[in-house]
């Protein structure tokens, strides 16, 4: 269903089952409209339509189309889509990796037909905390976990180099124009960009004296890196300084993610307890 709120915008949403622990768009153009979201047993593939009038391009309407569940038997705790997804070509292929509750890594492919497949990857010792395929080709995975470690896989599932963090690894990120580059966020403020050829820091970030709890690079303008810690959005610019170049309240009891907009490098999303707020670069709310 969807619905109108009180500022004008429009909302829409569908039922599920069970609690949703985990949701994730897939951030490719040619899947683009498939969602997966999960819970304690189940992974849910889905298509999302908006629906748009041509003359005045408001939103008119939104569809939800279920596609397929995938036994889990974990909690879901987040969730990465690989490039190699497409509805367009035949045969068509659904591929995406989860972290569940026991600190491991499940690799699902699907032809949305009769070939299902998941390949279970072993070897973090603690809570994987985020996980993320390389963008361009799919062909390697990096996860970050509370083992304090940074761990990159193949597409078999074979763990190729793990990388000894100071403190829990918080998020990874690939940079989207040089996939030899990796971003790692760890807990006590630091923010390391990672060259996978020699397997060594070759910059870092500081968030100060606070618990860092997620960070993104910009998919449009990739110099730009942003975190969220004690509840304050951080922005930083990789060019000019290791100290964040903005910073400002987010949510007063403390935040937990933050995600950059793929459409604009001037927006980006947190989320706090119970609430989750959209801001602009340049405008005050």
């Amino acid at each position: 269903m969807f619905e109108k709120t009180k500022s004008g915008g429009i909302t829409f949403s569908f039922d599920t089952p069970d609690t949703v622990t985990s949701v994730e768009f897939s951030p490719f153009d040619q899947s683009s409209q498939l969602i997966a979201y999960g819970d304690g047993m189940r992974v849910s593939v889905g298509i999302c339509r908006f629906e748009v009038e041509e003359e005045d391009n408001d939103i008119d309407g939104f569809e939800f189309e279920h596609l397929r569940d995938f036994h889990h038997g974990t909690r879901v705790h987040c969730i990465a889509w690989n490039p190699e997804t497409t509805l367009e070509m035949l045969p068509r292929q659904v591929k995406f990796c989860t972290a569940g509750a026991d600190s491991q890594l499940r690799i699902f492919s699907s032809d949305l037909k009769e070939t299902d497949s998941v390949k279970v990857l072993e070897g973090h010792t603690g809570y994987i905390n985020d996980v993320i395929f390389e963008p361009t080709q799919g062909q390697q995975l990096a996860s970050v976990g509370d083992d304090h470690t940074c761990r990159i896989w193949d597409s078999d599932g074979q763990q190729r180099a793990c990388f000894p963090l100071y403190s829990p690894g918080m998020s990874v990120g690939w940079h989207p124009d040089e996939p030899v580059k990796l971003m790692v966020a760890e807990k006590k403020g630091t923010i390391r960009m990672y060259d996978l050829t020699t397997q060594q820091p070759i910059m870092s970030l500081d968030a100060g004296h606070v618990t860092l709890l997620a960070a993104d690079i910009c998919y449009c303008d990739p110099v730009r890196i942003g975190g969220i810690a004690n509840g304050n959005w951080m922005i930083w610019d990789s060019t000019r300084s290791s100290l964040p170049q903005e910073s400002r309240q987010a949510h007063n009891e403390g935040g937990r993610h933050f995600k950059w907009s793929l459409v604009s490098e001037n927006l980006f999303a947190t989320t706090g307890q119970n609430q989750v707020k959209v801001f602009h670069i340049g405008h005050s709310q």
